[in-house]
């Protein structure tokens, strides 16, 4: 069994660290950004616990609004009633903070794509995920269609198309819609891998990942 005490120890070693070193390093840049923030690009991410898109972008405090969650999905654009944490970020983020960019960010080993060709029985026991991943129906649907029998070949093209719908979902955001054929917000898809490091952005123009270098 792992050792909770140990974990919870090194995260307040942790906290102790970064005020000794990490806050004094940035002292002045948290002093200007203590009372606003004026972040420039939207990273739509995922929550796995490997993805750190500070670290991936080299940015600094203030620089990114981050939105994470399961297989880095956006929801279509709908008004409802109801809590949408996903969706209220995103309008946030482009109609109050008017960031100039938006990246959604996919990734290797990605467990969410993964659990899109799971049986009904494996998610039984997390409904709300299995509900979630509704979301990118359409990717798996098309890879159904496709009858890729390589598991493997299978994974990395359930994510990457997985980026690509999600950038289309972006679109049916009004006022995203809107800024983005005005040339005022940019649509960036990202596919990062774990092991290697390397990031590959979209390019619509031929619907291929290229290498960022």
């Amino acid at each position: 069994m792992p050792d909770k005490n140990s974990d919870i120890q090194s995260l307040f070693d942790g906290v102790r660290e970064f005020n000794s070193v990490e806050f004094e390093r940035y002292r002045e840049l948290f002093g200007k950004i203590g009372r606003s923030q004026d972040p420039h690009t939207l990273f739509i991410g995922c929550s796995d616990s490997r993805v750190v898109p500070n670290l991936i972008t080299k940015t600094q405090p203030g620089e990114l609004f981050m939105v994470r969650n399961i297989a880095n999905i956006v929801p279509m654009y709908r008004e409802s009633e109801e809590f949408l944490s996903t969706t209220s970020a995103i309008e946030y983020a482009v109609q109050v903070l008017n960031v100039s960019t938006i990246i959604v960010c996919g990734h290797s080993n990605c467990g969410g794509c993964n659990a899109l060709f799971a049986d009904e029985s494996t998610l039984k026991h997390i409904p709300h995920t299995r509900k979630w991943l509704e979301l990118s129906k359409a990717v798996r649907e098309k890879l159904t269609r496709l009858h890729i029998a390589d598991p493997d070949v299978r994974e990395w093209m359930s994510e990457q198309l997985n980026v690509v719908e999600q950038m289309r979902h972006l679109l049916t955001y009004p006022y995203i819609a809107e800024r983005y054929r005005n040339g005022d917000l940019k649509i960036l898809g990202w596919y990062y891998i774990i092991e290697t490091g390397e990031v590959f952005d979209y390019q619509s123009a031929i619907r291929r990942f290229v290498k960022i270098q």
